[in-house]
């Protein structure tokens, strides 16, 4: 899709502004430009024009029938005062020297008049709000929107119009081929195309096509991408927006935006509007709530409006996308506005290889890449995730000086998303090193002594950006979508493997189990408050996820009481299974030693050396000496 550089702009409001500024200079003429005449001419009593009349201090006089005007010697002051029976004033004010004159106080004639207080005012105010207006623009195009545009350039015109930005058909559109791993999604969206290709089929049985069509799911799933998929396969007008441009200072502002918007869709028909985090406006409206977001539920309300005033079959289609559909309103919900909520999961192993395969179409990779391969180590990476793997393979070939990217680029990428890069300058002593071998070993030999774990990848103790000194990776070999309660119990084994091989080996313990322990708790809180599985507690839900989508984070639903009990119990399953993981290892402790020798040695290993070395005869793991004796470090 391209954006339309020249979208049709409204027509300017100049009468308007005409008006404004006739009424401007009206109000100037009746009220402010008689004011300031009138505080030129300052008015005294006859006594102080007698007085200074006898001291020959009256330098211009102006007699009238109704009053005296005049000035004062070295004065530029004017001053004027009533006309009072003076048969003698006349011979008095020549005998003071004074200078008679008609026109101290000029009086402007008809023609300056208008010249004066309407053409020079109007005009000035014209060339100010041309400047104004300019300046104003000059700003909004440096800001990256339209502030300027509506009544003649007007630095308000455009308050209340809609920012959405109109896209058109070009040579290398988006189409549903382009998108990959969300075949139930497209599935869905077929029928919209269908609809926008060729409506009659539909209105001719009666049929209506749902209003709006509601895209969930985890960041970088390819929700967006799937809007303008639609829009490039219906060949349609799509309009994008994001629900946050909604949001303005001003109350009323956002709703304008809302009827401009539909108005400007209805104009298109058919056509497609794409409103990106519609959350941002669609949240649930809450009775009497303490600094509530006014702007916001006017907006929200607008929303519901026009909505529910399309018709069923105007040929406008209303797509929204959002990663927390939990906080929309419910009457945004309902049957008659987003009659069709599509989920955009993460893609299984079939969609990640899918995906690598989309987006390795961009760059040149070697011909023996094994993309099932990368999607089984990518597990729970998103489709923006997966296009930054093979991004960053393409980076390391080019910093490796080669013109294409191979299998071990990819791997090293997976790793780098997952973990960082390599902190090439660090540097462990050996100590550090030697325990840091013990703890990653601990981890990949208890998960391979345990029947229900994820086979092991790859072992590092090569730190990296993120923070770890090591890491183990494990590959299932199949998604797996359903665990038991062994299996989680296992994971929480394997967890506590790191530090039970430092107490094993080392009889200390180190802060390198941190995210380790973090881990473990979380499974264990999960399997009694969630899933149900602890018998003391039994099937009873006892917290609740606050966002499907976005993180872990859950709230208790249970009493304070029972809130210490489940502490207790999940200190209980995190310790047995760290008695498990350390029983383990002490009754393989000589291929516990081999292992963490080899992984010192190497640095890094791999699956099948580390499987190796598990399956050699005892024989060979009798030969290895812990690393913590002196000759074994030498």
């Amino acid at each position: 899709m391209q954006e339309n550089k020249n979208p049709k702009q409204p027509t300017p409001l100049i009468p308007n502004l005409y008006f404004v500024i006739l009424l401007i200079t009206l109000i100037l003429n009746a009220v402010i430009v008689p004011q300031l005449q009138n505080a030129r001419v300052k008015e005294v009593s006859y006594n102080v024009f007698m007085d200074l009349t006898s001291q020959k201090k009256i330098d211009k006089v102006q007699v009238d029938t109704n009053q005296i005007v005049f000035t004062e010697k070295g004065q530029s002051a004017i001053y004027k005062t009533g006309v009072m029976t003076d048969p003698d004033l006349t011979q008095r004010l020549y005998n003071a020297g004074a200078d008679f004159r008609t026109d101290i106080v000029h009086v402007q004639t008809p023609m300056e008049k208008l010249l004066y207080n309407w053409v020079i005012p109007i005009i000035f105010m014209i060339i100010f709000w041309q400047i104004l207006s300019r300046q104003f623009s000059s700003l909004a195009s440096k800001m990256g929107g339209g502030m300027g545009g509506g009544l003649g350039g007007s630095p308000f015109g455009n308050f209340g119009k809609s920012n959405a930005k109109e896209y058109v058909k070009s040579t290398d559109g988006i189409h549903f081929h382009d998108v990959a791993g969300e075949d139930e999604a497209k599935e869905s969206l077929q029928e919209i195309v269908q609809y926008l290709k060729d409506p009659s089929r539909y209105t001719a049985i009666g049929a209506q096509m749902p209003k709006g069509i509601l895209l969930v799911g985890p960041p970088g799933t390819g929700k967006t991408l799937l809007a303008k998929a639609v829009a490039g396969e219906s060949n349609v007008p799509f309009f994008s927006i994001s629900g946050s441009e909604f949001v303005e200072m001003f109350v009323g502002m956002g709703a304008s935006k809302v009827r401009d918007l539909f108005q400007q869709a209805k104009a298109k028909a058919p056509c497609i509007v794409f409103i990106d985090e519609i959350d941002a406006i669609g949240g649930k409206r809450t009775a009497g709530s303490i600094g509530g977001n006014d702007e916001r539920e006017q907006t929200l309300n607008q929303l519901l409006t026009e909505m529910d005033g399309f018709e069923g079959n105007s040929g406008v289609i209303i797509l929204a996308a959002t990663n927390r559909p939990e906080s929309l309103d419910p009457a945004l919900l309902r049957p008659g506005r987003f009659d069709r909520r599509i989920p955009v999961e993460l893609p299984d192993l079939k969609g990640r290889e899918e995906i690598l395969k989309v987006h390795a179409k961009k760059v040149r990779l070697a011909d023996n890449v094994n993309f099932h391969t990368i999607a089984r180590m990518a597990s729970g990476a998103s489709g923006a995730e997966l296009a930054n793997i093979i991004n960053e393979a393409a980076l390391r070939a080019v910093r490796s000086g080669r013109k294409v990217a191979n299998q071990q680029d990819l791997e090293e990428s997976v790793e780098t998303v997952i973990a960082g890069y390599q902190k090439k300058n660090a540097v462990l002593t050996d100590k550090e090193k030697a325990t840091v071998a013990y703890h990653e070993i601990g981890h990949a030999l208890v998960a391979a002594l345990q029947s229900h774990s994820a086979p092991v990848q790859k072992i590092t103790i090569i730190p990296r950006t993120s923070g770890a000194l090591g890491y183990t990776l494990q590959v299932e070999e199949h998604d797996k979508y359903l665990y038991s309660k062994e299996d989680l119990l296992n994971k929480i084994c394997t967890y506590t493997a790191g530090r039970a091989a430092e107490e094993v080996e080392f009889g200390v313990i180190t802060t390198g189990a941190s995210n380790d322990i973090e881990q473990a708790t979380k499974i264990a809180r999960a399997l009694i408050t969630q899933y149900g599985m602890d018998p003391q507690f039994g099937m009873v839900q006892l917290s609740q996820r606050d966002s499907r989508y976005l993180g872990d984070e859950t709230h208790s639903t249970c009493s304070e009481k029972t809130l210490e009990e489940i502490d207790k119990r999940v200190v209980t399953l995190v310790q047995e299974q760290h008695d498990k993981a350390v029983a383990l290892l002490r009754e393989n402790k000589d291929k516990l030693n081999e292992l963490a020798q080899f992984l010192y040695e190497k640095e890094t290993i791999t699956g099948e050396q580390f499987m190796d070395i598990l399956n050699r005869p005892s024989a060979y793991a009798s030969l290895a000496k812990p690393l913590h004796s002196d000759e074994s470090l030498q």
